[in-house]
């Protein structure tokens, strides 16, 4: 086994390029394997870009799944040391409002919670409501009980490619826009896979002793097509992103799971959710927010942060958890939010396929560890997992990084620009691998995330990029308050140049048009209407009718 090619053939293919795909593909290329992953769109636009961001402290599960609590807190304390660039330490506010006590949820289920908490090795304390309201000026000052956790927030998108920029630092192979389309079999063995390229159409086979399936919800469809059965329970969460940071500590609501009662800080943004749908397995691909949701959403968020029935919503988004289970909860809520690891071959009799689903993004490194784990016992590779202890490419300066950062982009740069500090907060340490060797380098082209040229090169030049959408996801460019109204067309152009495609500007900005305009329609009222119309007529479009008379439920 080592990093050597052999034409087609590897040690593992893995099969998923979210955050778990994409941790199982570094932890194995750590340990020596050689790696081929296969992602058939781009990293992390599954559940791994559609969730709050939350670094769980695990307090949300302490009362129902303490095993699931006791994997947060484990997680969390590793992932600020391993990904300090991704993690961002807000604290975590727990509270209690007056109807809460109304409905069983008051100051003794607060008890019940912080006991719930502390078993599970969550540093939970219970703070006078004055002293919230100080640690969070933003949260609603009706709240009776407050519990101070270990809480934060992480960047996903960040996250997912660190992770697979070190795998592929480490010797691993990564095909984005390649589906898989059919197993390799040989009786009762999985011998590897056949792909289309979705640019080209080309199909290739591709062969190693061990396949993963870390598709997330996807992996039931990859499950069958090996001839398998999983059974995943597909619920939708959908979200609410809002202009600014009304927050800066994450505020969560102290009761049973329910929709809308966690508010997360991130970036220039917060983010609430998320509801839980059962939907069916053909709408996972074709996920869309509909305005109950937004108005369910904004009505419970408001019992967080009362000022967000004033705060702008700059879009929404829905996700599909991975969950399995095989109750009929219409909602998913009681649902473990545990770590299932299958091995098909005792489980089925397929030997060569393993399924790792369920779990968090909260988890993600427990899960790829428990999987390569698997990987290595079907190989006979005693290797040890390093992915608990080894910074994540980007991330060296560990938790000292907020200390660091400043002297190190000054090292780097000697006298920074603010995109080029905005960049080393994105890419951490890998900043200095950025060309900024011109004042045309220097130039900023999000305004809002101040996105350098030089960075969109450098994003070309090392990760397979062929829209704006895929360059978003490694750059926030056209993520921040304008949503992409002055930029998109100056991104187009800086994008369709790195790809040596000038000609094609003009359709890489239509396509992020229309991406980023699902997520806008159905929030279309007061301010988001009139930024959308304003959109529409910097590019030449009118708005279609039917979204000029929406009416405003904060106003109702």
């Amino acid at each position: 086994m080592g990093q050597e090619k052999r034409g087609n053939e590897y040690d593992v293919i893995i099969v998923g390029g979210g955050i778990t795909g994409a941790g199982t593909a570094r932890d194995c290329a750590l340990r020596g394997l050689n790696v081929l992953l296969i992602e058939r769109h781009d990293i992390a636009t599954g559940a791994t870009g559609r969730n709050h961001g939350l670094l769980h402290s695990g307090a949300r599960y302490a009362v129902k799944d303490s095993e699931s609590a006791e994997e947060c807190i484990r997680e969390n304390i590793i992932l600020r040391k391993i990904a300090s660039n991704c993690v961002e330490d807000t604290q975590g506010l727990f509270i209690t409002l007056p109807e809460d006590a109304d409905s069983g949820y008051g100051l003794d289920y607060q008890k019940t919670f912080i006991e719930a908490c502390l078993k599970a090795g969550i540093n939970a304390e219970a703070i006078d409501p004055k002293d919230a309201i100080m640690m969070e000026p933003s949260v609603n000052p009706r709240l009776i009980g407050a519990v101070k956790v270990p809480d934060g927030s992480v960047d996903p998108f960040r996250l997912c490619a660190a992770n697979i920029t070190d795998a592929k630092l480490h010797g691993a192979k990564v095909l984005v826009y390649s589906e898989v389309t059919e197993f390799i079999k040989e009786g009762d063995t999985i011998l590897g896979v056949k792909v289309r390229d979705s640019k080209t159409g080309e199909i290739s086979e591709y062969r190693a002793p061990v396949t993963v399936n870390a598709a997330g919800i996807w992996g039931h469809n990859i499950a069958e097509m090996a001839g398998v059965h999983v059974g995943m329970y597909p619920a939708k969460g959908a979200l609410l992103v809002f202009g600014h940071r009304v927050n800066n500590v994450v505020i969560n609501r102290c009761r049973k799971s329910a929709d809308g009662d966690i508010l997360v800080p991130g970036d220039t943004v917060c983010v609430i959710g998320t509801t839980s749908t059962k939907v069916p397995f053909e709408q996972c691909d074709n996920m869309y927010v509909t305005r109950d949701e937004v108005e369910l959403l904004l009505r419970e968020g408001c019992a967080l942060a009362p000022s967000l029935a004033t705060t702008r919503i700059l879009r929404a988004y829905a996700g599909v958890r991975p969950l399995v289970a095989s109750d009929d909860d219409p909602t998913g809520r009681s649902i473990s939010r545990g770590i299932v690891c299958l091995d098909h071959e005792t489980r089925d009799g397929l030997k060569g396929f393993i399924t790792i689903t369920g779990g968090k993004l909260m988890t993600y490194r427990l899960m790829s560890e428990i999987a390569t784990d698997a990987v290595c016992k079907k190989l006979n590779i005693n290797k040890t997992c390093q992915t608990a202890t080894t910074p994540i490419i980007g991330s060296e300066m560990g938790e000292a990084r907020k200390d660091t950062l400043e002297k190190t982009v000054k090292k780097i740069w000697n006298f920074p620009t603010i995109g080029q500090k905005a960049a080393a907060g994105r890419f951490g340490t890998r900043a200095a691998d950025i060309p900024y060797k011109s004042e045309e380098d220097r130039k900023v082209i999000c305004e809002c995330e101040q996105v350098t040229l030089g960075e969109i090169k450098y994003a070309v030049k090392t990760n397979a990029i062929t829209s704006l959408e895929d360059l978003r996801r490694r750059t926030r460019i056209g993520m921040g308050t304008c949503q992409g109204t002055f930029c998109i067309y100056k991104a187009a152009k800086a994008l369709a140049e790195a790809l040596g495609t000038p000609e094609k500007a003009d359709i890489i900005a239509r396509d992020y048009l229309n991406e980023r305009w699902k997520g806008m329609t159905c929030v279309g009222w007061g301010d988001t209407i009139r930024e959308m119309e304003f959109m529409q007529r910097v590019y030449k479009n009118g708005i279609p009718d039917s979204y000029k008379n929406i009416p405003d439920p904060t106003k109702k």
